[in-house]
C-alpha cells in the first residue's frame, strides 16, 4: 500500500467536517498509469451529498468570514508547515496517481508550501480604498464626508481542479478563498483524489474549523454541476477543458455567479532566424516534453523561421532520442506515462494524421517497445507541419512537437494567432525589438521572451484569452475575484 493511501485502498468524502463513505456505497478505481495497475477506490459523491457539502460549507460562512485574517494567515502557514513536512508522501502520492516523474512532483509540493505561504501574506494587501470626497460635485454635502471602499467574502467558493497538477493547482483554489474568508467545497480530479483527500486532511489538522474546508469527489455531470448550480455557491474556480469550462459558465452565468476559468491552450513556440540555437532547443525540450506535455502552458506548436528550422528540428529531435522515458517512481525518468490509455490513444492518432499530410517524423511517433505495462509514448517531434493539420489545430496534451515553417514575422504572428486560444507564448531572439513587437502582437495571457511557454510566478497574474481562459489566478489576483467591493460614506456633518 502506497503512503497516504487509507488501509482498504478507499477513500472518503469529507463534509461539515465528518469523513464519510458515500451514501451509494459505489466507488471508481484509481489506476497507476505507469503500470496500469490499482491504486485505489475514489467516493463517488451523490447530488445530495454534493448538496450537503455546500449546505455545510454555507452554514461555515458567518463564522468564518469573521475570524481576524491574522488568524486565517497562521491557519494557512500551519498547512504550508505540515505540507512541507509531509513533502515525499505527497510527491510519491502525485507520481503514483497522475504520473509524474517524482523529481518533478517534488516540485509540485514545494510550489503548494509556497502558495499557502503567499496566500497568508497577501491578507495584508487585501485592503480597499479611500477617495476624496470633495473632488465630486454631486451629491451635495461632499465636503463633509469621507468615503472609501471595503472588500468583502463572496462567499462559497467552488474549487474544480485539474489532474496535471492535482496539489498546486487545487491549492491555487483553495488558499486564495480561505485567506480572503471564504470557505471552500473543492472537487478534485478523479484521476488523483488520495492527493486532494490528503491535503484536506492537512488543513483539518491545522485547525480550519468544521464546514470551511469540504470535499467531494465523482463525476461532473452529478456532482460538478450540482455544485456549481447550489443556490449557495457564488463562484466557480476551475481549471481544465475549454468544453467543460464553457460549460461550467453557462450554467454559472445563469445564476448570476462569478467564474475563474483556466482552461486550454495551443501555446506557441516562436523561433525568429537570430535566436540562440542552443537556448531555444533546451527551451523547446522542457516546453513540450515536461511532464509528457499534459501541461495547458505547454509549447504545443514550434513556429520557426524557415532559413534555421532544418537545424533546429534535427537538434531537437536529438533532445527527444536522448529523454529517459520510465515509470514516474523511477528516480531517473525524465518522461513519464500520459494520463491513461486513451490519451496514447489520441496522441498517436494525431501523429498519424499529420504524417498522412507529408509531415517529416523526425523522433519518437510510437509506444516504446520496452513498455508493455502502463500508458507511454515517445517524444516525438514532427517537421513541416502544415497548419491544417489537426495537431496543430486542436490540444494535443502529449510530447509531440509540430514544427511550422514561416517566412516573415506577419506570417508568424497570422500563425500563433490562428486558433480560438490564447494562454501563454514564447519568442526567440536576440533583436528585442522584433522580441517586443511580437509580444505586442501576439494575443496571450502572457509572452516570454527567450523563455518557454510553461513558466508560471505562483504569485503574480496568471490566465488566458479568449477560449483559454476568463478571469485571473495568482494569489492576490484571485484573492480580489474571490471578494465584493463595498463603498462605504461617512458624513461627520453634525455628527
Amino acid at each position: 500500500m502506497i503512503d497516504g493511501i487509507p488501509a482498504g485502498g478507499k477513500g472518503a468524502l469529507l463534509i461539515g467536517g465528518v469523513w464519510s463513505r458515500p451514501a451509494s456505497g459505489r466507488y471508481a478505481p484509481v489506476v497507476d498509469p505507469s503500470t496500469g495497475r490499482l491504486l485505489g477506490e475514489a467516493p463517488i459523491a451523490s447530488a445530495d451529498e454534493a448538496r450537503a457539502a455546500v449546505d455545510a460549507a454555507a452554514a461555515a460562512e458567518p463564522t468564518w468570514a469573521h475570524v481576524p485574517g491574522h488568524e486565517r494567515a497562521r491557519l494557512l502557514r500551519a498547512t504550508a508547515d505540515r505540507l512541507r513536512s509531509d513533502r515525499e508522501t505527497m510527491a510519491r502520492l502525485i507520481a503514483s496517481e497522475v504520473g509524474k516523474p517524482i523529481a518533478d512532483a517534488r516540485v509540485e509540493v514545494d510550489r503548494a508550501v509556497g502558495v499557502f505561504g503567499i496566500a497568508a501574506e497577501e491578507i495584508r494587501q487585501l485592503g480597499g480604498e479611500s477617495f476624496p470626497a470633495d473632488a465630486f460635485e454631486r451629491p451635495a454635502g461632499n465636503e463633509s464626508r469621507f468615503l472609501f471602499s471595503v472588500r468583502d467574502p463572496i462567499g462559497v467558493v467552488v474549487a474544480i481542479g485539474p489532474f496535471n497538477f492535482p496539489l498546486n493547482l487545487l491549492c491555487h483554489k483553495i488558499a486564495p478563498a480561505l485567506a480572503a474568508g471564504n470557505p471552500v467545497v473543492a472537487k478534485p480530479t478523479s484521476a488523483a483524489p488520495f492527493t486532494a483527500l490528503r491535503l484536506a486532511e492537512h488543513l483539518v489538522a491545522a485547525g480550519l474549523p468544521a464546514g470551511v474546508v469540504n470535499v467531494v469527489t465523482g463525476p461532473g455531470g452529478a456532482v460538478g454541476n450540482t455544485l456549481v448550480e447550489h443556490p449557495a455557491t457564488r463562484l466557480i474556480t476551475f481549471t481544465g477543458s475549454t468544453d467543460v469550462g464553457k460549460g461550467i459558465a453557462e450554467r454559472a452565468g445563469r445564476h448570476a455567479k462569478r467564474v475563474i476559468l483556466e482552461m486550454g491552450g495551443l501555446d506557441p513556440f516562436v523561433v525568429l532566424d537570430d535566436a540562440p540555437m542552443d537556448v531555444a532547443v533546451a527551451a523547446a525540450a522542457r516546453g513540450v516534453f515536461s511532464y509528457s506535455g499534459q501541461v495547458c502552458t505547454a509549447s504545443k506548436r514550434f513556429l520557426v523561421a524557415e532559413p534555421i528550422a532544418e537545424r533546429f528540428a534535427h537538434h531537437l529531435a536529438e533532445k527527444a532520442r536522448a529523454l529517459k522515458v520510465g515509470p514516474a517512481l523511477d528516480e531517473s525518468t525524465e518522461v513519464g506515462p500520459l494520463i491513461d490509455a486513451g490519451a496514447v490513444d489520441r496522441v498517436e492518432r494525431l501523429v498519424e494524421e499529420a504524417r498522412r499530410q507529408d509531415a517529416q517524423l523526425l523522433a519518437g511517433g510510437r509506444r516504446p517497445p520496452d513498455r508493455t505495462e502502463g500508458s507511454f509514448f515517445e517524444p516525438t517531434v514532427l517537421d513541416a507541419v502544415p497548419e491544417s493539420a489537426r495537431v496543430v489545430r486542436e490540444e494535443p496534451f502529449g510530447p509531440i512537437a509540430p514544427i511550422v515553417r514561416f517566412a516573415t514575422l506577419d506570417d508568424a504572428v497570422r500563425i500563433a494567432n490562428g486558433t480560438p486560444y490564447g494562454l501563454q507564448a514564447a519568442v526567440f531572439t536576440r533583436d528585442l525589438a522584433r522580441g517586443f513587437r511580437l509580444a505586442k502582437e501576439i494575443r496571450a495571457g502572457g509572452v516570454h521572451l527567450n523563455d518557454p511557454t510553461n513558466l508560471r510566478w505562483d504569485a503574480l497574474p496568471f490566465g488566458g484569452v479568449r477560449d483559454s481562459g476568463l478571469g485571473r489566478e495568482g494569489l492576490r489576483y484571485a484573492m480580489q475575484e474571490m471578494t465584493e467591493v463595498k463603498l462605504i460614506s461617512v458624513n461627520f456633518a453634525g455628527a
